[in-house]
């Protein structure tokens, strides 16, 4: 099979049955870990939203899913993982023509709230880096976690005379060298 975009990976819609969104992402996750596929298949999402209900004059915060009957599936589209999405129980295909997978576009993606962008990390948890934004800016402090999908970190600046914890985007730091 020909797949377009090979060279990075994509958004892509399985169809399931219905009620069975959380048991396919957790079946594909599972998969994914027992057949070491973490550089092929990437992330699953039952894209949700909160909704508000009053039961018994009370406000209830509940999730409720925005499509019903649909995962997404960030990956590369090969035969193996189009095979391992395709054969996972309660999937019965992935949205396309012909059942022919047809990754989400750009605006798609934005629509369910999903970035694209992808990061690269020049960072190592532990180097030194200084604040380049407001309001922190011209802090120095250590980085403590990097999370690359989201393009962020955890920074323990000082100030006050201790490190405090403080989350800050890629672009918001610099290296410092030395």
């Amino acid at each position: 099979m020909e797949y377009e975009n090979a060279d990075q990976p994509q958004w892509y819609v399985a169809h399931t049955y219905s009620g069975y969104e959380n048991k396919v992402k957790d079946s594909i996750e599972a998969t994914v870990e027992h057949r070491n596929m973490q550089d092929v298949i990437f992330d699953v999402e039952v894209p949700v939203q909160d909704v508000v209900e009053q039961k018994d004059g009370k406000k209830v915060v509940k999730e409720k899913k925005l499509f019903p009957g649909y995962v997404i599936v960030k990956m590369y589209m090969t035969d193996e993982s189009w095979y391992v999405v395709r054969n996972t129980r309660g999937v019965t295909g992935f949205v396309g023509p012909a059942s022919k997978p047809v990754p989400l576009t750009e605006e798609e993606l934005k629509k369910l709230g999903i970035r694209r962008t992808t990061y690269k990390v020049d960072f190592e948890v532990g180097d030194q880096v200084k604040v380049t934004a407001r309001p922190f800016e011209g802090i120095a402090g250590k980085i403590a976690s990097i999370n690359a999908d989201q393009g962020k970190m955890v920074v323990d600046l000082s100030m006050f005379g201790r490190d405090t914890p403080t989350e800050l985007e890629f672009d918001q730091v610099e290296k410092i060298n030395g």
